[in-house]
């Protein structure tokens, strides 16, 4: 059974001009649970995750300042939010969500988060409306509890995982693949494993084309077994923010390919859903429900 991390909480209320980014994460599972596409035994609320496991992916210091509420005017800024207890537990329950996806990822072969992919979020800063790294706390998770040896993170945003990047420059057991819009945010870009950039205007078939030469050969070389997939949508052409031209079927023919891939391999794969800034809200949650769609056709 698909298993998908879900609580009210992702949908945080915020002043007014912060609450767009958060308005999918109440609509995505609400519009699949509308069309049948789910039941509400697929979804699961994660409980709150042990500072231990924060802090072997965060710097201590800068998780006390979240904790505590003590971030800079400066550095609150730099994340794109009002800190506040609520968003500090939003976050901690959404990377906790991430570490129970890869478990039910074991058992069925997938399993998501509505809300993740936190990977603006390095190990000692937060950015770009992320906090805590999600999927780089379920990695060392993984490698910590000798649930996983090597690990791949496959970044299709449209914004490089700079986070990720810095947080496992020096960890050869975690492969990071960023393919991104190069004049995108960050302007400051990591140095991921493998980085693609590309340029402004990108179409379906040149996305496609890449992806479909890139991912079985970097699966075959680095031969995880475990996949971490962050799934953004704002590589869309209606992405007010992205620059990249991608229908939404081709979007859908991206998450089809990578989840293909993952059954070839035999690769268990958990997805966070990253960002999606489309002016209209439908545009983003129909292209973000095609991910759950695209896995629920492949594996159930």
């Amino acid at each position: 059974m698909l298993k998908i991390a879900y609580d009210p909480i992702y949908a945080h209320p915020l002043p007014e001009g912060h609450r767009f980014p958060m308005l999918k994460y109440e609509l995505i599972p609400g519009q699949l649970l509308y069309e049948g596409v789910i039941g509400r035994n697929n979804l699961f609320s994660p409980g709150l995750l042990e500072e231990n496991i924060i802090t072997r992916t965060h710097d201590e210091n800068y998780w006390h300042q979240l904790r505590d509420l003590t971030l800079s005017p400066k550095e609150q800024r730099r994340t794109g939010f009002p800190l506040s207890a609520q968003l500090v537990e939003r976050e901690i329950r959404i990377a906790k969500g991430t570490i129970d996806g890869c478990r039910y990822a074991f058992d069925d072969g997938v399993a998501f988060n509505v809300a993740g992919g936190t990977h603006h979020a390095g190990s000692n800063w937060g950015e770009g409306f992320c906090l805590l790294n999600d999927q780089a706390i379920a990695a060392n998770y993984l490698l910590d509890n000798k649930l996983a040896t090597s690990i791949l993170i496959i970044d299709l945003d449209v914004h490089q995982g700079n986070g990720t990047a810095e947080i496992f420059e020096n960890e050869s057991r975690v492969f990071t693949f960023s393919m991104h819009g190069a004049n995108n945010f960050p302007y400051r870009k990591e140095q991921s494993d493998l980085d693609i950039p590309l340029q402004d205007g990108v179409s379906d078939d040149e996305f496609l084309d890449i992806l479909k030469t890139t991912l079985p050969r970097l699966i075959e070389q680095r031969n995880p077994d475990f996949i971490f997939y962050l799934s953004g949508v704002d590589i869309l052409a209606t992405d007010k923010l992205g620059k990249l031209a991608l229908s939404k079927e081709a979007c859908k023919a991206r998450d089809q390919f990578v989840f293909e891939q993952c059954i070839k391999y035999d690769m268990p794969v958990q997805v966070s859903m990253g960002g999606g800034y489309s002016p209209q809200i439908k545009d983003i949650v129909e292209a973000h429900c095609n991910t759950f769609k695209a896995a629920i056709d492949l594996y159930f």
